[in-house]
């Protein structure tokens, strides 16, 4: 292997809150009706110190010859304005021109997925416009939700003047072959390694794994075996942070990683970097497949994901109606909001029975945000 890209999600969504009427739809809506930001506020302010932490660990590792990226959600760009020496420390990681900063789908929804990519496109734009007042950058690479890839969506991309895009390395694109190139359709795509992304993610911490304990060495040492031009690396951010609380091994990981990678003569690049040094390879499967991470059906598979999907796709036409009236953009950003992805993943929950409830609570709450608009249209 000849380099290594590392990218790292960070989002904190607006989780519904459990919602009834108790008097009957009334009323124009407000964020606080159906987003209990009290609760989202104190969660945030949590965890905001723990990733303040891991930010200037970050540094050190930047420091040693370590390049990075971080894909910040819109949710959670939003609510780092609650807490500026967490935007500070984002930007000083910028400034450090080590850590790039991508392109995102502002509330972290699946409107890639819907027939009429407007509200797609419309997504790309105010992201852009929100990192680029809060960080001073303009994103030259994009990462979908949860590495959500169509073809449309990079024909849109393309046209966006993305450069690269970061997709998940699920089976139907890559067959039995591991993601260890940049490919290209589009525009270049760098895909997710799955497992090596998970065995940092998911099983740093488990005794019971394969690579337990996991050391920069060793990892270095798989890497190292694999043949091709470049690895990528993707995980959340959150994932970090408990590792992070149980132990400091991941911490020492983070700082001595570039140093086990360049004695290899592995770099660690940045995905602008990686599309840029290595020639693209053709893989058919990016013009016929859709991937994301955990699987199409976890997202999508089942009826009531699917008639959400549709409520959505009606409301926004008969909200498109509404622009030039005085509820337009709130209405908007509440509807941003009621589109993001935990909404369908949450639906097809391990348990039947909860994935129910929470579907039967969401429409009641696209039903009283129905009602608004439509007494908006009057």
């Amino acid at each position: 292997m000849k380099a290594v890209c590392i990218c790292m999600g960070v989002h904190l969504p607006y989780n519904p809150k459990w919602y009834w009427p108790v008097e009957g739809f009334y009323g124009m809506p407000e964020m606080d009706r159906y987003f209990d930001r009290e609760n989202i506020f104190s969660k945030f302010l949590k965890t905001s110190r723990q990733f303040l932490h891991l930010n200037d660990i970050i540094m050190e590792s930047v420091e040693k010859g370590g390049r990075y990226s971080f894909d910040l959600s819109g949710p959670f760009l939003e609510q780092c304005r609650w807490d500026p020496e967490l935007l500070e420390s984002f930007h000083e990681l910028q400034e450090s021109g080590s850590v790039e900063f991508t392109g995102s789908c502002n509330y972290h929804s699946l409107s890639s997925l819907y027939p009429d990519l407007s509200w797609f496109q419309e997504e790309i734009r105010i992201y852009r416009e929100i990192i680029r007042e809060l960080l001073g950058v303009t994103p030259k690479t994009f990462v979908n939700t949860e590495l959500l890839y169509t073809e449309r969506a990079g024909c849109i991309l393309a046209e966006a003047s993305f450069g690269c895009l970061i997709a998940e390395g699920s089976r139907n694109l890559i067959k039995e072959y591991d993601p260890v190139s940049v490919y290209q359709n589009h525009l270049p795509t760098l895909l997710r390694h799955i497992n090596l992304s998970e065995d940092l993610e998911l099983r740093f911490l488990e005794k019971d794994s394969e690579g337990y304990h996991l050391i920069p060495k060793k990892f270095a040492d798989w890497i190292k075996s694999m043949e091709g031009d470049v690895l990528t690396l993707y995980f959340n951010y959150t994932n970090l942070c408990v590792h992070h609380r149980n132990e400091n091994t991941i911490a020492d990981f983070i700082r001595n990683f570039p140093s086990a990678l360049k004695i290899r003569g592995i770099e660690m690049l940045t995905p602008s970097e990686a599309v840029k040094k290595f020639s693209h390879s053709s893989l058919q499967t990016l013009g016929t497949e859709q991937t994301i991470r955990y699987g199409m059906h976890n997202a999508i598979g089942n009826n009531a994901q699917q008639i959400y999907m549709q409520e959505l796709l009606r409301i926004g036409e008969e909200l498109s109606e509404l622009k030039g009236s005085k509820a337009y953009w709130k209405l908007k950003q509440i509807f941003g909001y009621l589109q993001q992805s935990e909404i369908f993943f949450s639906m097809n929950s391990g348990s039947i029975r909860e994935g129910y409830e929470r579907a039967v609570n969401y429409f009641s709450i696209l039903s009283d945000f129905r009602r608004a608009v439509l007494e908006e249209a009057k």
